[in-house]
Parts: C-alpha cells; sequence; structure tokens
C-alpha cells in the first residue's frame, strides 16, 4: 500500500479568519461555506482555531437576564481571538495520513490545520479527508484483485 501524505489529502483553499473577525461574522462563514472550523491566522501565520461548537459555547444563554440589546452589543463585540482556541495542534503537509489520524484521535479532534516549516497554513487536514482517501483506496483496490485479501493462508 501507498505511504499516503497529507499534502495529497487536505484541502488546501482553506477558509479562515482573523483574531480580529467578529464572533457573529464567523458564524456568517462557518454555515456559509459548511465548515466546522476555521482556523485563526494572522500575516498568513496560524494562531489558532475556532470551531462552530466554539462559537456556540460562547453565545449568551437563552435564560439570560440582558436584554436584546445587551446582548446583541455583547456578541458585536467578541471576536475570534477571544474565543479560540491558541496554539492548536496543526501537522505538517509532508506528514503520513496515518500520523494525522492519530493526533486526532488521540486528542478527540477532528480536523488539524495543516502548517509549512515557515508557520505558514497552507490546508487544513480533517475526518471527512481521511475517510474520503479510504473509500478512493478502497474502490481502487476492488480492481487489483479478484481475490480477496487475507491476512492468513487459506490451506
Amino acid at each position: 500500500m501507498r505511504l499516503e501524505l497529507v499534502k495529497d489529502w487536505m484541502t488546501r483553499d482553506v477558509i479562515m479568519g482573523s483574531p480580529d473577525l467578529g464572533l457573529l461574522e464567523a458564524d456568517a462563514l462557518i454555515r456559509e461555506h459548511h465548515i466546522r472550523r476555521l482556523p485563526v491566522v494572522e500575516n498568513g501565520r496560524l494562531i489558532g482555531i475556532v470551531t462552530h461548537g466554539d462559537i456556540r459555547e460562547a453565545r449568551p444563554s437563552a435564560a439570560t437576564s440582558l436584554s436584546t440589546w445587551e446582548l446583541n452589543y455583547l456578541l458585536a463585540n467578541l471576536t475570534l481571538g477571544k474565543v479560540m482556541t491558541k496554539t492548536p495542534r496543526f501537522i505538517s503537509p509532508e506528514a503520513t495520513i496515518g500520523e494525522a489520524a492519530d493526533i486526532m484521535f488521540t486528542h478527540k479532534i477532528s480536523g488539524l490545520p495543516v502548517v509549512d516549516a515557515a508557520g505558514t497554513l497552507v490546508g487544513i487536514i480533517t475526518e471527512s479527508d481521511i475517510f474520503r482517501m479510504v473509500a478512493h483506496n478502497w474502490k481502487h483496490s476492488q480492481d487489483d484483485s479478484a481475490k480477496p485479501y487475507t491476512h492468513y493462508d487459506e490451506s
């Protein structure tokens, strides 16, 4: 089996935000692009990450005693820099898919920003990308042999 690398399966056109991007604008970006995480960059360098869940948790509870005006004021002034996970886990584009999967599994996260040696965000690898790779390899392995693979001798 071919050694699969992150750079071959990652998403390269990453939707990202800046630390001063408002929470409401970030929420709109996530919804518009149907994504679950938003890397936060400054001068092209990864400085944090915000997930859809982070945004949901940052919103005030419906049981609050604040007025609608007060809630809107608070939300309008909340930025990604205040709610992001600082120094998120990330991976190199030259790492293997197995390494990415191991980090995600170990730390119970569903995606990793991909950062080059200079610290520049170059992509993102998610569980969906890894699942796409598995499905692709499985489909192509069906063409390789009529005999199914077994790890033991069928004598």
